[in-house]
């Protein structure tokens, strides 16, 4: 053979060789798509900031996770339910949150559990977590990172911000730093950090992926969802835990995951730690959420809302009707303007206004910002409680009996059980309602045939003399029926 002929045959070679292997590809990767791509000498992506070598791995410049987490974890707890009925209340979020916070269901009837996350908030036992990892528990154990392990009192709940505040008997606690939620930027890095399927204390990375986002959720008369979406991952038992960014500061309290399977998809939703301030202090100080409110329907504006109001924006909230002798009717706020402003804050949708004026308290002053006909305009509304007056509202009072500690059924619980009143039990001890196997949070709606619908009903039957037993009927928050018999 020649050399002209070897050539030629090598090359012929090459070629054939080359359609073999991509025919071969082809039949064992049917699926795969060959991609021809040409560059022009230099590589279309740079690792300039990434530096590895045999001991070291430098990230980027300014981006230090450690420090965040060595602050902040040590605030972050492990909550643990247990629901001696063998069910968890049919709550509001029950289908939505039972995979995120880990419930476990006893289907023999047995006592359940749950689990959970929390943030302490106090040096001297105060936590912060979902209103869903806790609602109706009959027994709440923190446990922290060091192992140790408490009891918890539940101190009061907001089932409009899913949010609840549990006390631990304990002191010199470390805390956590609140941060700034109003002013933390899309694209920022935060860390997640909780109890996913009980792997205490993990730690998760991602970015602000949008604020004020409203995922509709919640399901009270004056819920407020104004979120912080990120996509850091979160999974079962994440629920109550904490967003803290790059200082390890607060900015939020993970609440809730999109997605189809339960599990984490690549988008979490927290409770911004601006409102989680103020519902703490709330329940803390009062027992009950202060309700701060203007006193309008609203929506957001889009271009169908603007054409249909003429309107000059295409941003903003749409005052759609205005509550005759509310707040924003006094400070002369009319149909048709568009807020775009609370206290100087840009509020874009519904979501942020509720966020702005729910970090209120009654009688606080906000200064509201409008465009009308074309014009921008600022008034100043004094804010109402949900009575239209400007006072605190007192927690509902108890009533104290043989043992047994009585309040007033929430608005919330009597319009999921429809029931028209009635009294719950907050907190049992030993005496005769314990003795005939009486359960907390039952609530009695009657005695003897008589209505029970709240503290003074319940005050007065006992005020009479009495020498028999009573028949007390009743429902639990989980809806099942009961009757009980009770000698006195």
């Amino acid at each position: 053979m020649n050399k002209r002929s070897f050539i030629m045959a090598m090359i012929f070679s090459s070629v054939f060789g080359g359609i073999v292997a991509i025919i071969g590809f082809t039949i064992i990767n049917p699926n795969e798509k060959v991609i021809q791509t040409t560059t022009n000498g230099t590589s279309p992506v740079s690792l300039t900031n990434y530096v590895f070598d045999s001991s070291d791995f430098v990230v980027p410049d300014g981006l230090n996770f450690v420090f965040a987490a060595k602050n902040a974890t040590p605030s972050v707890v492990h909550i643990r339910t247990t629901y001696e009925n063998g069910m968890r209340a049919n709550s509001q979020f029950h289908d939505f949150f039972k995979d995120y916070f880990g419930e476990r269901y006893d289907r023999r009837g047995g006592p359940s559990r749950g689990a959970g996350s929390g943030v302490v908030i106090s040096a001297d036992g105060y936590i912060v977590t979902n209103n869903h990892v806790i609602e109706n528990a009959d027994e709440i154990e923190i446990v922290f990172n060091d192992n140790r392990s408490y009891q918890a009192k539940v101190v009061g709940t907001d089932e409009d911000t899913d949010l609840a505040v549990l006390k631990v008997a304990a002191e010199n606690l470390v805390a956590v730093n609140y941060g700034d939620s109003d002013n933390i930027n899309i694209g920022e890095w935060v860390l997640a950090i909780g109890n996913p399927y009980e792997f205490r204390s993990t730690v998760t990375a991602g970015i602000i992926s949008a604020k004020g986002r409203n995922i509709n959720i919640l399901n009270g008369d004056y819920r407020i969802e104004s979120f912080i979406q990120t996509d850091a991952a979160v999974n079962p038992g994440n629920s109550g835990g904490a967003l803290v960014n790059l200082k390890g500061e607060l900015v939020g309290i993970n609440t809730a995951i999109a997605s189809p399977s339960g599990a984490f998809a690549g988008y979490s939703f927290a409770v911004p730690v601006s409102l989680v301030k103020k519902v703490v202090s709330d329940l803390i100080e009062y027992g009950a959420v202060q309700r701060a409110l203007l006193g309008i329907s609203i929506y957001d504006v889009n271009a169908q809302v603007a054409e249909d109001n003429d309107l000059s924006v295409l941003k903003g909230i749409f005052v759609n009707g205005v509550q005759e002798g509310k707040a924003a009717d006094e400070a002369g706020i009319e149909r048709g303007d568009v807020i775009v402003a609370i206290d100087d804050k840009l509020v874009n949708n519904v979501a942020q206004l509720q966020e702005q004026v729910a970090i209120k308290r009654p009688g606080d002053e906000v200064e509201v910002r409008f465009i009308r006909n074309g014009k921008e305009k600022t008034v100043v509304a004094k804010l109402r409680n949900e009575e239209g007056t400007l006072d605190i509202i007192e927690v509902a009072s108890d009533y104290r009996i043989e043992g047994a500690t009585f309040v007033d059924v929430s608005d919330a619980l009597k319009d999921r059980l429809d029931i028209d009143g009635g009294v719950q039990i907050k907190e049992l001890g030993e005496g005769k309602w314990r003795d005939v196997r009486m359960k907390e949070g039952f609530i009695i709606t009657g005695i003897d045939n008589e209505k029970i619908q709240n503290i003074r009903d319940l005050e007065n039957y006992f005020k009479r003399p009495r020498t028999d037993g009573i028949l007390i009927e009743g429902v639990y928050p989980d809806g099942s029926k009961a009757h009980y018999g009770l000698g006195l």
